[in-house]
Parts: C-alpha cells; structure tokens; sequence
C-alpha cells in the first residue's frame, strides 16, 4: 500500500501549502516567517499575534497549515484547535512540552519545541506535506467518478473550441451568451450558450454557481469578504440565494 502510495504522490501537480503562523511573540514569528520562506512548498498567508485574530482571519481564508504556539493571553493554542469547526493542519510550535498529550488527541501534524532548528521545522513540514499528499490520493481513489473531466468543448468562432477546466477563473453570463474567463489569455472566450448548459457540462465538484450571473472554479477562489468571491484581481458577486450551498461546499458553516 505504502509503494502505490508513493506512485501517487509523483502523478500529484506540484503542492503548494497555504499558512498562517500564529504567535503572540514577535520573535517567534520573525523566525516562524524566515524558515517558511525557506521551503519552496510554504505559503505565509499571515502572520498573528494571537488566536483571536487567527479565528477572524480564518472564517474567510481558508488554509492547509497553522504553525501554533500554545501559551498565548485570552485564549490558548489548545483551546483555538478546539474551538474550530474546519480544522486545518497543525503543527505545535512552543516552549512547553507538557501539552503533547492535548497535541496527540487533537490529531495534530507535529509538536515541535522551542527554540526549533531549520532541520527539525523541515522535518515537521514535510511530514505536513506527506499528509495532505496522502489526503489527495485517498480523496481520489475514493471518488464515484475516476475518470476526471479535464476539458470540454463548446462552440465559439464557428468552430468547436477545446477548453481546459484547470484553465477557468470563471463563467459570467450575459443573456443568451456567456464569458469563460481564462488564466491563459487576456481576453475571455464568448460563445451563445445558457448558464444552465455550460454549469451541466462542468464537474460539481469543481464548480459553483455563485450568482445567477457567475459560475466560479473553486479552485482559483483565493478570498470572500462582504459578499464578494476574490479571484485573482476579480471580484465576483456572491449571491444570497446561492451563499449557503456555496459555504457547504467548501466546507464553511456560517455563524
């Protein structure tokens, strides 16, 4: 099981680990910030001072990573993991080696002490990225549809044109015509057709009609603040009839 595992993991597209680092020592997220800089799969998203503003930065940023520290005023480490519906990855980093226990019932990553070399915060990452690795494979050996969608054809320009759904940002419609708005060109590609045909051709899984005028790639969402899905330099409406299927899917539960 272990060597099929490990094929998989070389088919998998290059892994990039979204994180924040939370810490209420400046100290420790100056180092935390230099050695995430350091690994070519990290992605400091934020550094916080506290786990207050963690939780707010989290209710509309979603991450893989949390690098932890445990001992923090007003709300502790072990008390943050606990209080989180969507747990991401945890990876423990702090002063006290007492609280192992609570890292090991709270499933996290790693439990690593402070001060922490290079070499064992890489190691504690790696780990990380096996993991979310493993979690991929799992996911797609388990999913009712194995052979996976990775393009279709609509017309456009007299001409049947092919296009790649990992290419998406999204879909705007505009009557009887819709705009695919690609990451591979300036311009979006045009063609008459409802929203209601292109959303049947494309993987649920993958896409969401967010507004009666805006399917997204939910991959390439990046960011939702006040109702607005950020995609790249785009804002795109988040309407309210579509808000709560949209926040199910990605695994969010509205207050």
């Amino acid at each position: 099981m272990e060597e099929e595992i490990n094929e998989e993991f070389k088919a998998l597209p290059t892994t990039i680990l979204s994180c924040i680092a939370v810490d209420d020592e400046s100290l420790a997220l100056d180092l935390l910030e230099d050695n995430i800089a350091k690994v070519p799969f990290l992605k400091l998203e934020k550094r916080c001072r506290n786990a207050f503003e963690a939780i707010q930065y989290l209710e509309t940023n979603p991450v893989d990573l949390v690098f932890l520290d445990i001992q923090m005023p007003g709300l502790t480490g072990v008390q943050f993991l606990e209080s989180l519906t969507q747990k991401p990855m945890v990876i423990f980093v702090t002063a006290y080696q007492q609280y192992a226990i609570d890292g090991f019932n709270l499933d996290v990553v790693d439990y690593v002490l402070k001060p922490i070399s290079f070499e064992r915060f890489l190691k504690s990452t790696h780990k990380a990225l096996d993991y979310f690795k493993s979690k991929q494979v799992l996911a797609q050996a388990q999913s009712p549809n194995p052979d996976k969608i990775e393009y279709i054809f609509i017309h456009a320009d007299y001409s049947l044109m092919k296009i790649m759904l990992e290419d998406i940002l999204y879909i705007e419609g505009l009557k009887d015509y819709i705009k695919i708005h690609l990451r591979t060109q300036k311009f979006p590609v045009v063609c008459r057709m409802t929203m209601k045909s292109i959303e049947e051709k494309l993987p649920s899984n993958e896409f969401q009609r967010v507004h009666k005028s805006f399917i997204v790639s939910l991959k390439k969402v990046e960011s939702i603040r006040n109702q607005k899905i950020k995609i790249g330099e785009n804002h795109i409406p988040l309407s309210e009839n579509y808000s709560e299927t949209f926040y199910q899917t990605i695994g969010y539960q509205k207050p």
